[in-house]
């Protein structure tokens, strides 16, 4: 029988963290499966990793729904459908509802390239290079009904160079990113992660 933790990877563009994750399955790292991959836009490289890694895949594009809601009641019934532990955002582009939230509270994880609570957003990196700071990196953290507020899993630090731009910044934030999330998911994998209050307590 197989006891795996069932993941539903949502994405809108490349997948490079999806496929992270592929990897460390792959290689024994992650004792979880893919169960399906949902996209929020068509054509779009996340689809063909899945693809490629033989991973039921799907285009839920938003323009064909009228409203938020019944775009994501079409995203949570395919999660249910393939029975999905544990949903990973990776590269998904798009506000959860509270509705969302609720449907897999404590259940949902995100990775974003700062070390939340600073710069929260869409343009993270922009707004690290534009504030000065020194030193940037990733946050791993479960999705709360905020924007990038959830309580904080693990976080990796990356040196800010003075010469960065935000390409430069990103490509070394996105080295870490591809280690700390799949190391997070396996902490919960292995039912590691306790949420008390704001913090998360590695057991």
């Amino acid at each position: 029988m197989n006891t795996k933790l069932k993941l539903g990877v949502l994405c809108s563009g490349r997948g490079t963290d999806l496929q992270s994750i592929i990897d460390a399955i792959a290689d024994g790292k992650l004792d979880a499966q893919i169960a399906i991959v949902l996209t929020d836009k068509p054509n779009v490289m996340a689809l063909e990793r899945a693809a490629r890694a033989g991973i039921k895949n799907l285009c839920i594009d938003r323009k064909s729904f009228e409203d938020q809601l019944s775009f994501e009641a079409k995203i949570l019934n395919e999660l249910r459908a393939a029975e999905v532990e544990l949903v990973i955002l990776a590269g998904f582009m798009r506000i959860l509802s509270p509705t969302f939230v609720r449907a897999y509270k404590d259940r949902i994880m995100n990775i974003h390239p700062s070390l939340l609570p600073s710069f929260p957003g869409a343009h993270a990196h922009r707004d690290v290079l534009a504030y000065g700071v020194k030193v940037s990196g990733c946050t791993v953290h479960f999705v709360d009904e905020g924007t990038d507020s959830g309580p904080i899993i693990l976080q990796a630090a990356v040196k800010v160079w003075e010469d960065d731009d935000e390409e430069s910044l990103a490509a070394r934030v996105l080295e870490q990113e591809h280690i700390i999330y799949p190391l997070a998911i396996q902490l919960y994998a292995q039912g590691r992660l306790s949420i008390e209050g704001r913090r998360v307590k590695i057991l």
